[in-house]
C-alpha cells in the first residue's frame, strides 16, 4: 500500500454573506474531492489542541501524526531547521517577517508580498549592518526570515508576541514585543528601518508603484529541538514531502521525511501545482508516503481575497487531487486543510477541519461533498486530529 497526504493549507473557513451563507470550500468547485467524501471516509478532525496557538505549527504536526503539545517545538526553531541553521543551547531563533507599516497600521504583513530574490538582498543589506556577536540573520521565503538572538533566553520564556498576520490593516503599537526584554528586539527593529527606508530593492519596488518593506517584525521563538521521533522509525513507512514554506520543510528535517526539491513549488498563486502534484506522486517510487503541503489558500485567506481562495482551492482538486485518484495501484489519500483561515479574519482559528480518507479498504460513511458542514454531518469526530494519521495507515 501507499499512501498520499494533501494539505490544503487554510483552505477551511466561516459561512461569508457575499456567499450566501457558504463557506469557501462549499462555493469551490471540487468535484475531486467531493468524490472522496462520497466514496470514502469525511469528518471532522481537531489538529489544534484546546489552549495552543492555531498555528501551522501545531496543525501540520497533527497532521504528520504527532502530538503538538508533547511534541512541541518553538515554530522560530523549526523554520531554522529548514534552511539548516544549527542552534546553540544558548541561542533563540525568531520568525522575523518584512512588513509594510502605515498610518500605525499594519499595511502588510508580507511587505507587499515581497518576492524571493527581493527579500534576499534586503536580508542581505540588513545582516551586513546589523549582524553581530549577538544576532544573526538568515534569509528564508518570501516576506518569512529567521533572526537568531545568542545569550537571551528570556525571548522565549517572559517576551509576549503576535504574528503580524493577526493585526492585518489593524493598528501595530500594542501588538509590538512586550515583556521584560522585550527593548532588545525594540532596538533591532529600530535600527532596520533607516536601513529599510534607503535600500534599493525598495526604491526599485516604489518605482514599480508596489508596496515598500519599512519593518521588521520578530515573533514565534524556539530553542534548538531536543528530538523528534522520526516518521519511519514510529510508523514503519518511509515518507517524503513538498512544500513552499520552510515551517513544513524544517518539520519534515525534524521527522526525518525526505525533502522533495521540485522546481516551481512556491508559497501562492504562481504555484505550479502540476509539477507539485506529478514531483510528489512520483517519489512513491521509493517513498510509502508523499505528503504534498499546499500553501496558496491559506495565503489568499490571509490577504482577504475571497476569489483568490475559492481558485487555489479548485487548483488543488483540479491539478493536484484529481492526480492522486488517478494514481493508480494500491494508494490510500488523504485530503484535509490544517486549520481554517476565515477570509473575515484573515487570520487562523483553532477549529475543526473536514478530512476526506479514500482508497482501498476505506469505506463511504454517508458524505455527499466535501465540506465543513458535509463532514459535521457524517458525526466523525478525530480528536486529537493526529489521529486521522492512524486512520489513513491503519
Amino acid at each position: 500500500m501507499k499512501y498520499c497526504v494533501i494539505i490544503l493549507d487554510g483552505s477551511a473557513g466561516w459561512p461569508l454573506p457575499e456567499l450566501s451563507g457558504r463557506t469557501t470550500l462549499q462555493a469551490a468547485a471540487t468535484p475531486n474531492l467531493d468524490r472522496m467524501a462520497r466514496e470514502g471516509t469525511c469528518g471532522l478532525a481537531q489538529t489544534v489542541p484546546e489552549g495552543e496557538e492555531p498555528s501551522s505549527a501545531a496543525a501540520c504536526t497533527s497532521i504528520l501524526g504527532y502530538d503538538p503539545v508533547a511534541d512541541k517545538i518553538g515554530r522560530g526553531a523549526i523554520e531554522a531547521a529548514s534552511i539548516g541553521i544549527e542552534l546553540a543551547p544558548d541561542e533563540v531563533a525568531l520568525r522575523l517577517n518584512l512588513v509594510t507599516l502605515h498610518d500605525d497600521a499594519m499595511a502588510s504583513y508580507a511587505g507587499g508580498h515581497v518576492s524571493t530574490p527581493e527579500a534576499h538582498e534586503i536580508v542581505a543589506e540588513l545582516a551586513a549592518s546589523l549582524d553581530s556577536a549577538t544576532f544573526r540573520l538568515y534569509p528564508g521565503v518570501a516576506y518569512r526570515h529567521i533572526l537568531v538572538v545568542k545569550g537571551h533566553p528570556e525571548l522565549m520564556d517572559v517576551l509576549q508576541y503576535t504574528p503580524p498576520h493577526d493585526i492585518s490593516d489593524k493598528p501595530y503599537a500594542e501588538h509590538l514585543p512586550r515583556g521584560a526584554g522585550a527593548q532588545l528586539l525594540l532596538d533591532y527593529m529600530d535600527r532596520a528601518r533607516p536601513i529599510l527606508a534607503g535600500s534599493e530593492v525598495n526604491a526599485a519596488r516604489a518605482a514599480k508603484a508596489l508596496l515598500p518593506v519599512t519593518d521588521v517584525w520578530p515573533f514565534w521563538p524556539g530553542v534548538a529541538p531536543k528530538g523528534m521521533a522520526s516518521f519511519e522509525g514510529s510508523r514503519g513507512h518511509k515518507a517524503a514531502l513538498t512544500s513552499g514554506v520552510d515551517l513544513l520543510n524544517g518539520l519534515a528535517v525534524l521527522a526525518g521525511i525526505d525533502r522533495l526539491d521540485i522546481p516551481g513549488v512556491s508559497d501562492g498563486p504562481d504555484n505550479d501545482y502540476v509539477a507539485q502534484a506529478e514531483g510528489g506522486l512520483a517519489a512513491l517510487v521509493d517513498h510509502d508516503v508523499v505528503v504534498i503541503h499546499v500553501e496558496s489558500p491559506d495565503e489568499a485567506g490571509h490577504a482577504g481575497d475571497l476569489a483568490e481562495k475559492i481558485a487555489a482551492v479548485e487548483a488543488i482538486d483540479r491539478e493536484v487531487v484529481s492526480r492522486a485518484l488517478s494514481y493508480g495501484g494500491q494508494l490510500r489519500v488523504l485530503a484535509m486543510p490544517d486549520h481554517p483561515t476565515p477570509i473575515a479574519l484573515k487570520t487562523h482559528v483553532g477549529e475543526a477541519v473536514p478530512f476526506a480518507l479514500w482508497g482501498p479498504g476505506i469505506n463511504s460513511n454517508g458524505a455527499d461533498g466535501y465540506d465543513e458542514p458535509s463532514a459535521a454531518g457524517t458525526g466523525l469526530f478525530v480528536d486529537p486530529g493526529r489521529g486521522v494519521m492512524d486512520l489513513l495507515l491503519g
